[in-house]
């Protein structure tokens, strides 16, 4: 796969094969042959695209992965070589990405009330309500993610949906390990009243869906 931007970057492979280097040493030397990035591509864009389906769909998820390396790409010189593995570093970027898509979604919806709704989209809110409480457990299960704070629903679907550890976690989202176990407690907690479901099918339900 290839990826490009404005600025005519690309990811190719140039021959050179980084055989069993763990990711630190491959970003460390990306930074002089660029072309050695493209291994962490290879390595790690399956699962940051599952993990970016889970958040915000696939439609959206395709160019939300191009753009975590993208970023990652730039960033690459500044990569902590201590953290050998780079995938929670990956989905750190990728979360930031998909609250700064939050956010602007957001902003756009305030714009969208304050000038009012156009004639064809009366109703839509009502039609909206009558599809969700339609749908079966999947959805209810995003409505029960969707109402979790930005930072528990985060942990949450890294641990149970993408199956990292806690200190993966703290250092994905650079937390401290104490603020990950409160995170995911509370979590837990608050999907499995929204459920009614015991706190071990929480895991099975999110690693599954969608």
């Amino acid at each position: 796969m290839t990826l490009t931007n404005g600025e005519g970057w690309f990811m190719s492979s140039s021959g050179a094969d980084p055989g069993d280097l763990e990711d630190a040493e491959v970003i460390a030397r990306s930074v002089t042959s660029p072309d050695w990035f493209s291994a962490i591509f290879d390595r790690h864009a399956a699962h940051v695209h599952r993990y970016l389906v889970r958040r915000i769909g696939p439609s959206a998820a395709e160019d939300a992965l191009g753009e975590t390396f993208l970023v990652a790409f730039r960033k690459r010189e500044g990569y902590d070589v201590q953290r050998r593995d780079a995938r929670p570093w990956l989905y750190g970027i990728a979360t930031n990405l998909v609250a700064q898509r939050r956010r602007d979604e957001v902003r756009e919806l305030k714009l969208r009330e304050a000038l009012g709704p156009p004639p064809d989209e009366e109703g839509h809110a009502e039609r909206v309500a009558d599809q969700v409480t339609a749908e079966a457990m999947g959805k209810l299960l995003d409505s029960a993610l969707a109402e979790l704070a930005d930072g528990d629903r985060d942990t949450l679907t890294l641990f149970a949906g993408e199956g990292l550890g806690y200190e993966e976690i703290a250092a994905a989202l650079d937390i401290p390990l104490g603020t990950v176990r409160s995170r995911l407690n509370r979590a837990r907690r608050k999907v499995r009243e929204a459920l009614g479901r015991p706190d071990i099918t929480i895991a099975k339900e999110i690693t599954t869906h969608g």
